[in-house]
């Protein structure tokens, strides 16, 4: 697939602007052992606060609910990858879905770059290479001087300048700069960062969300399990598949858990949980 174009914004107009969005394309590899990717567009605005990124989809399905009067669309994000932050600093709060639920936490980030005297040309662009260690994993990054953002994609952040690219050493994940928009007012995200769309954010630390994600794997359907107690004729369809019993249901269980396992290559492998 080409790449978008790339529209770069002169200092003026950064200066001028409210909001500066940058997109990303993001290759990534859910199953470390995979040779395909899965990609998506992700977005990073710099304000005059604080710095967001998310996945462009949860900007398009609230985009149609304003357009067309709160039809209440939803939309998931399964990046991992939603984090808001105050500018120049390297503390996050991080934003998850589990199950039915939407939760943040905080996280202390901080990465030491070592920058290189290497360059190469993108689009007419000086970029320039740096390389650090983030959540396990070694990365290699290019970034451009001439935009005055100590910013990039997802947690990276800290070079002097905008990165461009940025990927680890595995190639498990992939960044590239495809887009900006220079936007004059600020952007409110309230409906899909801060809260997913009516599911406002209960705020939890990183031990809790460990527990709910090992909860979630022990039972991932936990709430049907309940149902079944409550009504033996029930029947209940779970990604196509019906279930009609709690034998039927152990065996879709099973075939969850079996999922969670072969797609658990986080971004920050180093919190990776080991699931049995």
């Amino acid at each position: 697939m080409k790449f978008l174009t790339l529209i770069l914004l002169l200092a003026t107009s950064i200066l001028g602007a409210q909001t500066n969005r940058y997109i990303y394309e993001l290759k990534l590899k859910m199953d470390s052992t995979e040779i395909e990717y899965q990609k998506s567009y992700m977005v990073l605005d710099i304000g005059q606060l604080d710095t967001k990124f998310y996945g462009r989809d949860l900007l398009v399905t609230d985009s149609l609910n304003n357009k067309f009067g709160n039809l209440d669309n939803r939309y998931v994000d399964m990046t991992g990858q939603i984090v808001k932050r105050k500018n120049g600093t390297s503390k996050n709060e991080n934003f998850i879905n589990i199950k039915f639920e939407y939760y943040s936490f905080i996280t202390s980030d901080p990465i030491t770059w070592n920058i290189l005297r290497e360059t190469k040309s993108e689009n007419g662009y000086t970029l320039q290479k740096a390389t650090g260690n983030f959540g396990g994993r070694k990365w290699i990054a290019w970034f451009n001087k001439d935009i005055p953002f100590n910013e990039g994609p997802y947690k990276f952040c800290g070079l002097p300048g905008l990165i461009f690219e940025i990927m680890d050493d595995k190639q498990n994940f992939i960044y590239k700069l495809v887009k900006n928009q220079n936007l004059k007012e600020n952007i409110s995200t309230e409906s899909f960062v801060e809260s997913n769309f009516g599911n406002k954010a209960i705020p939890i630390n990183e031990q809790q969300k460990r527990k709910l994600l090992l909860n979630f794997y022990n039972d991932p359907f936990a709430f049907e399990r309940e149902s079944f107690k409550n009504n033996t004729d029930l029947k209940i369809n779970i990604g196509g598949k019906e279930a009609h019993n709690i034998e039927e249901l152990n065996t879709l269980v099973k075939s969850m858990q079996s999922i969670i396992r072969k797609y658990n290559n986080p971004l920050e492998i180093d919190k990776v949980i080991h699931y049995k």
